[in-house]
Parts: structure tokens; C-alpha cells; sequence
């Protein structure tokens, strides 16, 4: 299908503004790119992005690591200093990087789907990356400790003193590890002398593809890596929700969805979705979006090899770089930003573009496919197809698998009535057994509120994951599939100081009180189920909050 007359999203940015122009073509001579040919199987659906900016932003936005001061990055497992060196080669050349025009536009494959001839090449490609020498920035692992060194403290952010530098858990999640696929891809390609190679995604979205890719367990393969949960080699279905149940039936269900949840049902804003503004002098983690804390973290721990010490590789930022499964992984969640940017319906957030300076303006540093080190900026990877590559049209099962309404209220009622304490009395909580608590809501009925966590105390050396039900009638702990799941928050083990962390957290519930019948309640309950084991996070509060009217997603804070 050819959709005539549209819109496309330049980046081409100034003054923290963008622009909209209309092209006719797909790819133009000055390499813009239109979207109109550009499928993902939503039948011509598609949501547009409307801008506003926010001239008060008074901070400055994060700026690109010194690597000649990069330090030793941390076991944030054991908080013991990592006996590797995560630190890239120093060169004191450093250029700023201009997107090249778009001649052609790569397609990056759904991993389930690739042919002979191309897991031939993409296994060449990676053969030919370890075997360069050590000290070669392009290397396997020189590549890896990109990720250990921007994730685990070997960083601080410049003329901060010793203020890490992290970049998880905050808005600039996404453009990073864009950024980092981008030149990953381009240097595969520069290796096997192919300028169309484009990396795979691991469609873990999709019923299809919910196992490990086949080409990622063949041991004799430079895709292999013997660091993985070997419970959960194929035929294994992923468990996005970490919920451990066995039946594959209800884990597929689980699946979408989380997936309907975090990418359609629980945004309210922008940065609902992308995470919370980090700016110069920030601490790190000020808070993950819906995609980081759901889907991508339960991918990490899914796959880390429990006999490792701290769930090496994929399993620990420090090590995931090391996995070739990690870069399919995130070319999906590079998939899922691109999907909520352009192609999902715009009713439920119409505010999609975060258009802050200190977010537009932040920048990394990045060796390029000629080993030159590049300074790249957040604005100019806003939009992929301007970077050159697109996504394989896959269907998506989860866009309308909104879960069935809840019939029966006796139970709810009667345990809103007697069993569950109201919140005052027992927060601030520590999370390590199921929590049932009474919230009073701001209006009486069906409304637009938002479900708030927040003072959430994080021990950042531990995979934690709490999930969040509201008037849930049966509390199947293996069941995600009901109106009443509302989101979840999960981490990763990551570096900061004192191995701790604090955030907040909203998740909207517009949706679910369509869905579970609240008639002229004042009050609902709310089940917190965690899916780890022990302590490490702790609420200091919960409550219902009217949802602000949508407005510009360039806020200060």
C-alpha cells in the first residue's frame, strides 16, 4: 500500500524545534526519506507525531564521555571493580559526525526469517570482528565494552565530579543504543565489504519468534555464545513477563499482553514511554519508560546463565555486549521505538516527540567503520529511515489484544472490604511478598487517572521486577492476560553510588477502568506481585492522581 500526501518527520532541527515537510519521493537526492513505502503491516495505520517545544528547559543536556578518564567499571552484582579494562582506545581526534545521504535503505530481517545465504554472511561478519586485533576499537570486544563502560560506572559525566554517567533508566535509553547498533551495523558491513548488511531483530513480539533465533545456537558458529540459560534454548518460549509459568499457551498470551501494555495501554506521556529527562548533573536512573522496565529487561534476565556469578552474559550490562544475541535483541527494541514513534495510534499519547534542547542536544561518542571516533548528537537519530535502514513488515499480534473485561466484582468487593488495609497504614513497604492495599481514587467512577509509585527505593545490584494488578479477581500469579494487569517495573543490576536508587513511577488506568468495571467505586485495590526473590526494593508510596491534560513532553525537571 502507498499512502499519498504524507507527512514526514524531518529532524533536520533547530532552536529545539522540528519540522515537517512533505516529500515525494522515498529516497530523494539529498538522501531524505518519505515513509509512505515504508510497511510494517498495521494496514495503513498510523499515528502522527505532533510537536511542541519547551523553551524554559534551563539545565544543559548530558555530554559525551572523556575517555582519556574513563575508570575501572564495577560488578554491580558484587559491587567489586571488574578485572577488564571497558575503556575504548584514546585519540585525541575527535570529529563530529554528519549523517551520509540515504542512496538505498538497508532492511534489517526478522532473525526467524533470514536465509542460508544471509546467516553465511552475518556469520563471516562477526568471525571477521573478533579476529581483529585487540586494540582495535572495531573489535568483538572492544564493541562489547562500549556497553560495559557507558553502563557500569566506568564513566563520569563531565565537570561533574564523580557523577556517573549512565545511560539506562532515563530518556536517553533509546537514542543510545541506536547510536550504538548504527555503527555496530555499519563496521559488520564495512568487514564483508557489503554496504546493504543490516543487522537482524529478534521479534520477540511475535508468537513467531518468541524462541531464541535457530542461528544463535549452532556452538560451531561465531554467533554462539555458551553463556545462556540453557533452559531456555529453543523450543523454549520467552517469557516476557517473568512470570515462570510452564504452559506455553498461557506465556504467549502473558506476552502480548505486556506487549499491548507497554507500547498502547499504560502511556500517558511521551515520557511515559521513552523515560524521564536526564540532564547535566543529574543522577543517574531518574526513572526507565514503559519498553526499557517491560520487554528489554525481561529479555536480558530470560537469557543470562543462571551458573555465571551475575547472570553473564546477556543477563549483566557489564557483559551483554559480549552476547551477538544482544545486538538482535536491541535492533527489536530499536523496532519498538520506531513503531511507537510513527505507527501506532497517536489517540493515546498525541504528544510523541520530546522536543527538550537537553534532550535533542545530548551526545555520545562512538568509533565509526573507519576507526575514526565520531560525536553524535540525540537529534539526528530520531529518525531511522534519515540513518539510512528499516524494519522487515512483521505483523503485530499484540496491537489490539486488549485483555477481556472483568465480569465479577463480589470477590473484589468483598476483599476491598475486609481483607485489604488501606495504603497510608502500610507504606512505605518493602516488596518481597505479594501487597494488597486499599487506594482511594480522585473521583468516584470511570476516570482519567494515573496509579503512581513513587519514592521507589532501588538496591541497583539486582534484578528486580514487581508487577502491578488493580481489582484482580483470582491473583493467578501466572496469568497477565486480565484487565486488571496494569504494568510492571524491572531492572537490571546496574553501577551507582551507595548501590542504591531512587525513582517513581505512573502507569495510566484510563483503559483498565473501562475494563473492570468500576462503576461508582471511590476506592480500588491495588496487588503489587513480585517476580524476584528477597528484598531490594522498597515503595515509599502509592496514589491515584488525576492525568494531566496532554500537553508538551518537554518539561523541565
Amino acid at each position: 500500500m502507498i499512502r499519498r500526501n504524507r507527512f514526514r518527520v524531518s529532524c533536520d532541527a533547530r532552536n529545539g524545534e522540528q519540522n515537517l515537510k512533505d516529500d515525494s519521493k522515498n529516497v530523494d537526492s539529498h538522501g531524505k526519506v518519505d515513509r509512505r513505502n515504508m510497511l510494517f503491516g498495521l494496514g495503513g495505520l498510523y499515528g502522527a507525531a505532533n510537536l511542541t517545544s519547551n523553551p524554559l528547559a534551563m539545565a544543559e543536556p548530558i555530554k559525551p564521555p572523556e575517555l582519556d578518564k574513563c575508570g575501572t567499571a564495577t560488578n554491580l552484582n558484587t559491587n567489586e571493580k571488574l578485572d577488564i579494562n571497558c575503556c575504548p582506545p584514546v585519540t585525541p581526534k575527535i570529529i563530529d559526525y554528519k549523517l551520509p545521504p540515504v542512496r538505498f535503505i538497508r532492511t534489517r530481517p526478522s532473525a526467524h526469517r533470514v536465509t542460508p545465504e544471509y546467516i553465511f554472511k552475518y556469520n563471516m561478519a562477526i568471525d571477521r570482528m573478533k579476529r581483529l586485533p585487540a586494540t582495535d576499537p572495531r573489535n568483538f570486544m572492544q564493541q562489547a565494552n562500549i556497553h560495559c563502560a557507558y553502563c557500569n560506572g566506568a564513566y563520569d559525566q563531565p565537570g561533574q565530579g564523580t557523577l556517573d554517567l549512565q545511560i539506562h533508566n532515563c530518556w536517553l535509553f533509546f537514542p543510545f543504543h541506536r547510536w550504538y547498533l548504527y555503527f555496530y551495523e555499519r563496521i559488520l558491513g564495512k568487514l564483508i565489504g557489503d554496504p546493504t548488511f543490516s543487522l537482524p531483530f529478534w521479534n520477540w513480539d511475535n508468537p513467531k519468534g518468541m524462541t531464541i533465533p535457530p542461528m544463535f545456537v549452532d556452538p560451531k558458529s561465531a554467533l554462539y555464545d555458551e553463556k545462556r540459560n540453557q533452559e531456555n534454548l529453543p523450543p523454549a518460549v520467552i517469557d516476557l513477563g517473568l512470570t515462570g509459568s510452564k504452559d506455553p499457551l498461557q506465556v504467549v498470551s502473558n506476552n502480548l499482553t505486556v506487549m499491548y501494555s507497554e507500547m498502547i495501554r499504560g502511556n500517558q506521556t511521551a515520557e511515559d514511554f521513552m523515560g524521564s529527562p536526564y540532564r547535566e548533573g543529574t543522577s543517574p536512573n531518574p526513572g526507565p519508560g514503559a519498553s526499557e522496565r517491560g520487554s528489554h529487561t525481561s529479555v536480558h534476565a530470560w537469557v543470562g546463565d543462571p551458573r555465571q556469578p551475575s547472570g553473564e552474559d546477556l543477563g549483566n550490562f557489564y557483559s551483554a555486549g559480549r552476547d551477538p544475541l544482544f545486538y538482535c535483541h536491541h535492533a527489536n527494541v530499536d523496532r519498538m521505538w520506531t513503531l511507537w514513534q510513527y505507527f501506532l495510534p497517536s489517540n493515546k499519547v498525541p504528544d510523541k516527540k520530546i522536543t527538550d534542547p537537553d534532550f535533542l542536544n545530548a551526545s555520545f561518542v562512538f568509533y565509526d567503520e573507519n576507526a575514526q571516533l565520531v560525536r553524535v548528537s540525540v537529534r539526528d537519530s530520531l529518525d531511522n529511515l534519515r540513518m539510512g535502514y528499516d524494519f522487515e513488515r512483521i505483523d503485530l499480534p499484540w496491537l489490539d489484544y486488549r485483555p477481556p473485561a472483568q465480569a465479577a466484582r463480589t470477590k473484589v468487593m468483598k476483599a476491598s472490604s475486609s481483607d485489604a488495609p488501606k495504603a497510608e497504614s502500610v507504606f512505605p513497604v518493602v516488596v518481597d511478598r505479594i501487597i494488597r492495599v486499599i487506594v482511594p481514587k480522585t473521583k468516584k467512577g470511570k476516570a482519567d487517572e494515573l496509579l503512581v509509585l513513587e519514592n521507589i527505593e532501588l538496591d541497583t545490584t539486582k534484578l528486580l521486577k514487581v508487577d502491578v494488578f488493580v481489582n484482580d479477581e483470582d491473583d493467578n500469579q501466572f496469568e497477565l492476560n486480565k484487565a486488571s494487569y496494569v504494568g510492571t517495573y524491572a531492572q537490571l543490576p546496574h553501577k551507582t553510588k551507595n548501590k542504591t536508587a531512587k525513582t517513581t513511577i505512573s502507569l495510566k488506568l484510563t483503559e483498565v477502568y473501562e475494563d473492570i468495571d468500576v462503576e461508582d467505586d471511590d476506592t480500588i485495590v491495588v496487588t503489587l506481585v513480585p517476580r524476584h526473590q528477597g528484598g531490594g526494593i522498597t515503595i515509599g508510596g502509592i496514589k491515584i492522581i488525576e492525568a494531566p491534560a496532554s500537553s508538551s513532553s518537554s518539561k523541565s525537571s
